[in-house]
């Protein structure tokens, strides 16, 4: 089993060498083109969910509405329909 970063990589490689497109590339090395162009995004919630975390150690018999309202005081933008 190829990684996908590798078979980007023979990817851009073909078109690169053999002047072909991405979708020929794709379709002679059995490469969707979805995963040729995926590029993955950063979790823009780790840090809450990093301090919700902590919280919850903190305070043990804290459940998920009292932590919630004190993640709001500190003012982290947490679900606006809760």
């Amino acid at each position: 089993m190829v990684r996908p970063a590798v078979r980007r990589e023979v990817v851009r490689h073909l078109q690169g060498a053999y002047a072909i497109g991405e979708r020929r590339a794709c379709y002679a090395t059995g490469f969707h083109r979805s995963s040729q162009r995926y590029r993955s995004r950063r979790d823009p919630q780790t840090e809450l969910r990093m301090r919700l975390r902590d919280l919850a150690a903190a305070r043990v018999r804290y459940g998920y509405r009292r932590l919630h309202v004190l993640l709001r005081r500190e003012g982290w933008p947490v679900n606006h329909m809760a």
